[in-house]
């Protein structure tokens, strides 16, 4: 197949979605298929050869965070000559709301469409407001993907119609066999946490893993934070106690292969996040890694976590209840251990050749339909597989 994908997030600043087009594009060219991927990017950023860049992006809050997007008239002649160029037999856009490339090239394509759906919003005024506009774009789309259960309802609530659930994949044996790192990894007398994430933005929730700690280092007083991701640690530790910045150690932006290892060296990965979370990716990658996970309540982070059968849970933004599930971690190592191995069991159903194998299928389905189509009189359903013909 010729596979055209479009992520509307630039690749200059690594991001969920970033990621998740780039496995998929990756697994499905080491299975021998032609992939191309169209992205924002500024023209210094080293890309892989499958991504065309569309252009520097600029930075926008969306969804609770900062969006580096591509819009406006050259972009869309960009787009136009990557579609003439690709030919492609389906064409897959990730979150074709987003006011980047990916609606510029659903106004813009004929063909096979296939959409995915990464956001979880239940109530957001740009999709209220846009829909309208976006409409007769999306009648093009003959199936929708969403990563998750919320993500599929954000489609039912703004959209309409119905998505089908392929969750975000990982490669899981690439974290199963990290290397631990011994400045990473504890001893009895310092257990270690980890926390992964852009420190700068609230919903990551490092602040209510900062207000935990004092508790947690009293009961646990050689504890050490590692903190991978970007941001300044002078400006995010204003105001934090002086012990909590003592315990502490930041790590800045880190590679693939270094958080492989972060997540497998540490005894507990906190994921503290406070809301935004469609699916929870870390998740899945500490899960694969063999950490123990203790997470945020957040529905996509239980659902990940099976109710809190492979991980532990605490209350979304309270402190305390953060410190006492995470005290009794540390001090339970069976438990920990009996956590990790539940979570490393179940990361199997969201690797690359299930998730893949499943995207593959309603590629299949659409190119197909869009075949059947071309050879049946025209309907008020098949002129849309035809490519929108009225």
């Amino acid at each position: 197949m010729r596979i055209g994908i479009v992520c509307p997030y630039s690749f200059d600043v690594p991001g969920g979605v970033q990621f998740h087009v780039r496995d998929l594009a990756e697994h499905f060219i080491a299975e021998g298929e032609e992939v191309s991927v169209l992205a924002p990017a500024e023209t210094e950023t080293a890309l892989p050869d499958y991504v065309v860049s569309s252009g520097g992006a600029t930075a926008v809050r969306y969804n609770g965070s900062v969006a580096r997007l591509n819009f406006g008239p050259v972009t869309a002649a960009k787009v136009g000559r990557w579609l003439d160029h690709g030919r492609f037999d389906v064409l897959h856009i990730h979150e074709p709301m987003a006011p980047s490339v990916s609606v510029l090239a659903l106004m813009a394509a004929d063909g096979p469409i296939v959409a995915t759906f990464h956001t979880s919003m239940i109530r957001s005024r740009t999709m209220q407001t846009a829909y309208p506009i976006i409409r007769p774009s999306l009648e093009k789309v003959a199936a929708r993907i969403a990563v998750s259960e919320d993500a599929r309802r954000t489609v039912t609530t703004h959209i309409g119609g119905d998505a089908v659930v392929i969750p975000n994949g990982v490669y899981v044996d690439r974290f199963a066999s990290a290397p631990r790192r011994p400045e990473w990894t504890s001893t009895p007398e310092r257990p270690t946490i980890a926390f992964l994430g852009r420190m700068h933005e609230p919903r990551k929730g490092l602040p209510v893993l900062a207000a935990a700690l004092p508790s947690v280092l009293e009961q646990v007083p050689g504890l050490r934070l590692l903190v991978a991701g970007p941001g300044d640690p002078d400006d995010i530790t204003q105001g934090w106690p002086e012990q909590v910045r003592r315990a502490t150690e930041f790590l800045g932006a880190v590679s693939d292969d270094d958080k492989a290892s972060l997540l497998a060296s540490a005894d507990v990965y906190v994921a503290p996040n406070t809301g935004g979370e469609s699916f929870g990716i870390i998740l899945i990658e500490a899960m694969s890694a063999g950490a123990c996970v203790l997470a945020s309540d957040l529905p996509a982070f239980s659902r990940v976590l099976y109710g809190g059968a492979v991980g532990a849970m605490f209350h979304n933004e309270e402190p305390d209840h953060l410190a006492a599930q995470l005290v009794a971690l540390l001090k339970d190592p069976d438990r920990r251990a009996e956590l990790a191995a539940r979570g490393q069991a179940r990361a199997h159903i969201f690797d690359w050749s299930v998730v893949a194998d499943q995207i593959r299928a309603v590629y299949e389905t659409v190119i197909e339909g869009r075949l059947a189509a071309r050879t049946e009189p025209a309907t008020r359903w098949n002129r849309f597989l035809r490519g929108g013909a009225r």
